[in-house]
Formats: C-alpha cells, sequence, structure tokens
C-alpha cells in the first residue's frame, strides 16, 4: 500500500486520453509557461526605495523582537528561579506571577496594534508606491 496522493480526475481522464497536461494538483503548470513576463524582483529589490523599506521595517520590528524577548524571557526566568517573589500577593487571590502572565498577553496586544499602526503609516504607502512604479514599468 502507498501513501501516494491519487491524481485528480481531471488529470486521469486525460491520461486515458492519451494528451496529458503538465499538472500536480490540479494546476496546469504550463500555464506559467506561456509568455508571461512577471516584475523584475532583482531590480525592484536592488532599488532604493525598497532598500529604505527594508530599513524601516527593520528599524521596527529587530527592537520590538529583542524588547518583547527579553521581557519574556525574564517573565520565564522569575517563574523559575524566583518563586517566593511570583507567589506574592498582589489583591486577594492575585499574585505577581498570575499578574505578570496576563501582561505577557497584554504586550502582545500592543505591540501588534503599533505594528499595525507603522505599517498603515510607514511601510504600506512605500509599498504601494513601488508597486505602482513596477506595474508602470510593465506597460
Amino acid at each position: 500500500m502507498t501513501n501516494a496522493t491519487p491524481p485528480p480526475l481531471r488529470a486521469r481522464s486525460a491520461e486515458r486520453t492519451g494528451n496529458a497536461p503538465a499538472s500536480f494538483g490540479g494546476i496546469d503548470k504550463s500555464a506559467a509557461r506561456r509568455g508571461t513576463t512577471g516584475p523584475d524582483f532583482v531590480a525592484i529589490r536592488q532599488s532604493e526605495e525598497f532598500v529604505r523599506l527594508r530599513r524601516r521595517v527593520k528599524w521596527f520590528v529587530f527592537p520590538m523582537t529583542a524588547l518583547f524577548l527579553a521581557w519574556y524571557l525574564g517573565y520565564v526566568f522569575l517563574a523559575a528561579y524566583a518563586h517566593d517573589f511570583m507567589a506574592e500577593p498582589v489583591f486577594g487571590k492575585v499574585n505577581v506571577g498570575l499578574l505578570l502572565g496576563v501582561l505577557q498577553f497584554v504586550t502582545t496586544v500592543i505591540i501588534t496594534t503599533l505594528y499595525v499602526r507603522f505599517a498603515g503609516r510607514r511601510i504600506d504607502p512605500t509599498v504601494d508606491e513601488i508597486r505602482q512604479n513596477v506595474e508602470d514599468a510593465q506597460q
């Protein structure tokens, strides 16, 4: 017994007729070779706008990732090695560990919100500009 998935019905019927198209999972591979040329990705990547875009994304993503990892690992290390501190009650049955754990989720939502705002203001307009330049160059 094999674990191979049978080809789609269209491909099997074409095999019986003798003129099977080049297909994988029902996608006609020959359609990709019909002379349509796509964007010049090498030129796009080397363009000044794209270099600025990548620099801008890195400016936000790397520091935010480092801050969140430090915050998360700090929480993990406190949970592992500072049991008395994490068990300290804050109010009622809520202790420091539970409070810091909930703040992990709050921090995730804040970072996501900041990134969405950042992308909407600083990333998306540049992407639209690059896309428009590529579309204009192809016409």
